[in-house]
């Protein structure tokens, strides 16, 4: 096979050095923030009330948030659900206080402040043992993760592929997480789900990539290991931009159109992708460039079997 024309390959590993100075300083940006502002924690993690209230009319959110303001709310989280007659009020963990006698006394105080027959749909609690659980839970699951990729990719691979991946796979949670603590998002369970998506998104488009280098490795006995991977993720750019642009779009809806319960979910995989794509190409693939990946890592050892040398000399 030979080696692609120069003006036919996207030379991305020139502009290798300066992208991971990049991500290292929004790392370290992201962990700044973690470490002075923390993760805004949802009441699946803190503990707190559910109540979902049920109107006649259309509810005017802004009114209901006025009125819980009014009286000692104003910490509450108001959203519609289902319906624009469907309301899901959240609030903080409050001490002796049933969700009971707390759900009476919230459809008291909005039936009187809007003028409207209220039905109480559900009540549900969420204790801070629980919370303190999910959250211990949630790191193991990321945790679990990133370790078995790590395994699984040295095996299909090499091992500077496997660390190139986890890096970036590390690169991306770490920027996701980051920008939630920067904006003071809420993160719940869905926003943890949408960050182990990532995850897998991010991690197959790696694996394209680095099998495309692995296999052009092997066929193009010209040009160095830069070049090499310069040519691979030629190959693989149209596919990339292709499917990050159409789950871009799917995203972008679900993010204007798809209301507040999953703002966060759709936020967290619109900054997921974006980031994924970008380190795919310049962490990973950077990564193993820098520990020495080389044509004689990649390419299989030749094993002669036994008695070759006999059968060669024999007339």
């Amino acid at each position: 096979m030979q080696l692609l024309k120069l003006k036919e390959t996207v030379n991305f590993m020139q502009y290798r050095k300066i992208a991971m100075v990049f991500s290292i300083i929004l790392m370290l940006a992201a962990v700044a923030s973690l470490s002075v502002n923390k993760l805004n924690f949802g009441l699946d993690f803190t503990g707190g009330t559910l109540i979902e209230v049920g109107f006649e009319q259309a509810a005017d959110l802004k009114q209901i948030r006025q009125v819980m303001d009014s009286n000692g709310f104003d910490d509450a989280v108001v959203q519609l659900y289902g319906s624009s007659r469907d309301v899901v009020i959240r609030l903080a963990q409050r001490e002796d206080v049933k969700a009971e006698m707390l759900g009476n006394q919230i459809l008291a105080i909005l039936q009187e402040g809007t003028g409207q027959k209220l039905a109480m749909r559900r009540i549900e609690f969420v204790g801070a043992s629980v919370g303190d659980e999910l959250t211990e839970q949630g790191g193991l699951a990321m945790l679990t993760a990133l370790i078995c990729i790590l395994v699984y990719v040295a095996f299909r691979f090499e091992w500077r592929f496997a660390l190139g991946s986890v890096f970036a796979l590390f690169h991306d949670v770490l920027l996701t997480l980051g920008l939630f603590s920067l904006l003071g998002l809420e993160f719940d369970l869905t926003v943890l789900a949408a960050i182990l998506a990532v995850i897998g998104y991010s991690l197959n488009d790696t694996i394209v990539v680095s099998d495309r280098i692995r296999e052009n490795f092997r066929k193009i006995r010209e040009g160095g290991p830069e070049e090499v991977i310069n040519i691979s993720l030629t190959q693989t750019l149209s596919r990339t931009f292709i499917t990050s642009i159409t789950t871009l779009l799917v995203l972008m809806a679900l993010f204007f159109q798809g209301g507040a319960l999953i703002h966060g979910f759709a936020t967290a995989l619109l900054f997921g992708v974006f980031v994924g794509t970008y380190s795919s190409i310049y962490v990973a693939s950077a990564v193993a460039l820098a520990l020495g990946i080389s044509k004689e890592d990649l390419i299989p050892e030749v094993i002669e079997k036994e008695g070759a040398d006999q059968d060669m000399m024999m007339p």
